[in-house]
């Protein structure tokens, strides 16, 4: 084989080398993306997963109703509540200009009095959880930074506090939900750092994340939000009433303390040395 053909073949195979490489690093990517936990897991608790969208007004009575009926749980310590990202509208375009009245007789190709009257029927279910909606001073805005920052209070604890202050700046006070310096005031009122949650929302921090929470919604057939999951073995979806997510919660509960029953050893005393030197 003359040195032409040598040089070719090592050069080829080098080259598919290389290729395998990147491609094998692609599908650990991929899988370690899939398997990564999104909250750290803890095996004295049953997990529930809340999928949701900021701009969805029933996943906010829904949050309500969940609450309602967790007040009545006598086991709610035992309990690790997660908040999952979901879009009703990934492609919509932040615009400050135009109300939730004006943006859904948009969408819908309605008048905005018409539009007012499609919302009527979820104000007065709002009000009846105690919750007052202002669509005349909603903003059309993506959510998706905002589950971003949903994600980034996570990691201290504090994603339910979050959910509920972006929840009320949509529906109640009129804010713009995309909003950077918005979504730092709202990090910051629950005891975030400021500059770094501000550091966070420029950067693309959290992206896969949102990405994965929906793409989770999807294998598991999430059509609609808000959709509550209990202990990966129940699911409830939309705001049902408080009393139906009691009961579903209690017999999830059981099942999974049933499980998780922790058997006592039973020791045969002998003679051991103890950290503080003592033998006997």
């Amino acid at each position: 084989m003359n040195q032409t053909k040598i040089f070719y073949w090592t050069t080829t195979a080098l080259f598919i080398i290389v290729v395998l490489y990147a491609q094998a690093q692609r599908n650990i990517t991929t899988v370690d993306l899939l398997l990564k936990p999104t909250i750290k897991m803890d095996s004295t608790k049953m997990h529930i997963e809340i999928w949701s969208d900021v701009m969805c007004p029933f996943c906010y009575i829904g949050k309500r109703k969940f609450e309602t009926a967790l007040a009545q749980f006598k086991h709610k310590d035992q309990l690790l509540i997660e908040w999952k990202s979901f879009q009703l509208s990934p492609d919509m375009k932040t615009d400050t200009t135009i109300n939730a009245y004006q943006s859904l007789a948009k969408h819908k190709g309605v008048s905005v009095d018409e539009a007012k009257n499609m919302t009527n029927y979820v104000t007065e279910i709002a009000s009846k959880v105690g919750l007052k909606f202002n669509f005349d001073k909603a903003i059309t805005a993506n959510s998706f930074n905002a589950h971003r920052l949903g994600h980034y209070a996570k990691t201290f604890n504090k994603q339910n506090e979050v959910e509920e202050k972006l929840f009320s700046a949509y529906f109640v006070e009129g804010k713009n939900i995309d909003d950077v310096a918005t979504l730092v005031t709202i990090g910051a009122a629950v005891g975030l750092d400021a500059n770094a949650v501000q550091a966070m929302l420029v950067s693309d921090a959290y992206t896969n994340e949102v990405h994965q929470d929906i793409y989770e919604a999807q294998q598991i057939g999430v059509s609609g939000v808000p959709f509550f999951a209990l202990n990966k073995k129940y699911a409830i979806s939309g705001a049902q009433e408080s009393s139906i997510i009691l009961s579903t919660l209690e017999k999830a509960f059981d099942e999974w303390q049933k499980q998780h029953v922790s058997t006592p050893l039973k020791v045969v005393e002998g003679a051991v040395c103890k950290p503080n030197g003592e033998c006997k």
